[in-house]
């Protein structure tokens, strides 16, 4: 049965600002920050991630937590916060969640084989050199990150991903 799809089309307890919509196969998955009702800041919670089919944008599932703020060896408390992230397919098959912690220089990434994870930390996106971009004096402050798809496929690397 096909639902209306009408704003807001996830539940009223649920919080994903940012949303960074992507297809993979026939569903529209839906990756982003996640505040918390009565949150004191933004983007408190873990990424959990929600699709629909392509053919039923009215029928939304929650996939749960995709990835734990504590995942990322820089974060291994869980306080800092994971800002809007985007999610790619690579040419491997596999999906890369990049991301970035609040007001840490860096862009992270996260690897699955689902675009709805689980997701484990991969490395951060460096230079030719191996310096996480935004570590060097006169690097801008990457905090938001998107990842071009165009015909060739994903722009994987944009830079390089140093595992860790």
């Amino acid at each position: 049965m096909t639902h209306l799809a009408v704003n807001p089309f996830l539940p009223d307890w649920e919080y994903i600002p940012d949303g960074e919509p992507r297809i993979f196969n026939d569903r529209v998955y839906l990756f982003g920050s996640h505040d918390r009702f009565g949150g004191r800041k933004y983007c408190m919670n873990d990424y959990v991630v929600w699709s629909a089919p392509l053919t039923d944008l009215g029928n939304w599932t929650s996939h749960g937590v995709a990835y734990r703020k504590d995942q990322d060896p820089g974060n291994p408390k869980g306080k800092i916060a994971l800002w809007a992230p985007d999610v790619v397919q690579g040419g491997d098959g596999r999906f890369y969640l990049y991301y970035g912690m609040q007001f840490v220089p860096r862009i992270s990434v996260a690897v699955a084989d689902a675009p709805q994870g689980p997701y484990q930390f991969l490395g951060h996106v460096s230079d030719q050199s191996g310096s996480p971009l935004g570590s060097i004096a006169g690097q801008p402050f990457p905090f938001d990150p998107g990842v071009l798809v165009d015909d060739d496929g994903p722009g994987i690397p944009l830079l390089w991903v140093r595992a860790k």
